[in-house]
């Protein structure tokens, strides 16, 4: 049920006919897991407090520094030195007191990711690195949930939804993360945004499609991302659609599986 203040707050969503009461209720019910509170994870967890999710889970195990809040949206000055966790959750309980918060102040790893990502209905990773996104994708498909992953680099941001646990309307299992990127790059090959730069409006942007695809997800509207990439090049401001399938030599799901367990991700840095 939503109260007289949740009516009047969700109005907008409430009037449209793709979300309605039902799909408000929904949102309501939801518990979503934000990885990372970064560039991409602060406008999500915004526009998903906003949105009204019932729970946000917030991993993170980082603390605010000035260079964060060029793009961080979610932290302010104030909140220098602060938990990223702890300054994401006092935001959105000023934004939208109907919001639980669950803060897990970690580092994600093989040892930790499978018992936080049980705990939700479904993952939107903003991470910033790609041992990290290979380490939440597999995850998320040995927990049988779905993921919404989205990616920055300089100018370039991707975005796209993995329900890898599930099979696709032809009996084939859908796409992994790892049938689109099979292998990470060589390390040191794609700089860190430290030594390369990024324009904070633009995490803005990718982050702030992140939560619309977890919102579509969660309500059930539109075609979702499943098998499907969106790419956007913020130098020419074009946005793009690739389409990719199950690739039957993936080692997660493949014909020839050789991962079985998180195990492959022991001791790696993220």
């Amino acid at each position: 049920m939503l109260s007289d203040d949740e009516l009047e707050r969700y109005a907008r969503h409430i009037v449209l006919h793709e979300v309605g009461g039902p799909g408000q209720a929904a949102l309501k019910r939801a518990r979503v897991l934000v990885v990372g509170a970064g560039g991409l994870g602060a406008p999500a967890l915004l526009y998903l407090a906003a949105a009204g999710v019932g729970t946000l889970g917030v991993v993170d195990d980082d603390v605010v520094s000035l260079s964060n809040l060029q793009r961080q949206v979610i932290h302010a000055t104030p909140d220098l030195g602060r938990p990223k966790v702890e300054s994401a959750a006092a935001a959105i309980e000023r934004l939208n007191p109907h919001v639980a918060v669950e803060a897990h102040g970690v580092r994600l790893s093989a040892e930790n990711a499978l018992a936080l990502i049980a705990q939700y209905d479904l993952v939107a990773d903003g991470s910033d690195n790609f041992a990290t996104r290979y380490l939440v994708s597999d995850a998320c498909f040995f927990a049988n949930k779905p993921l919404v992953t989205a990616a920055v680099g300089v100018f370039d941001g991707t975005l796209t939804t993995i329900r890898a646990h599930e099979k696709s309307g032809d009996g084939r299992p859908n796409p992994t993360y790892r049938c689109l990127f099979p292998e990470p790059p060589p390390e040191g090959t794609i700089p860190a945004c430290a030594e390369a730069g990024i324009l904070g409006a633009f995490t803005g942007v990718i982050g702030s499609l992140l939560a619309l695809e977890v919102i579509r997800e969660i309500v059930g509207f539109g075609e979702g991302l499943v098998g499907r990439l969106l790419m956007v090049d913020a130098r020419a401001l074009r946005f793009q659609t690739l389409s990719y399938a199950w690739d039957p030599k993936n080692p997660l799901t493949g014909e020839e599986a050789s991962i079985h367990d998180l195990s492959v991700h022991v001791g790696r840095t993220r």
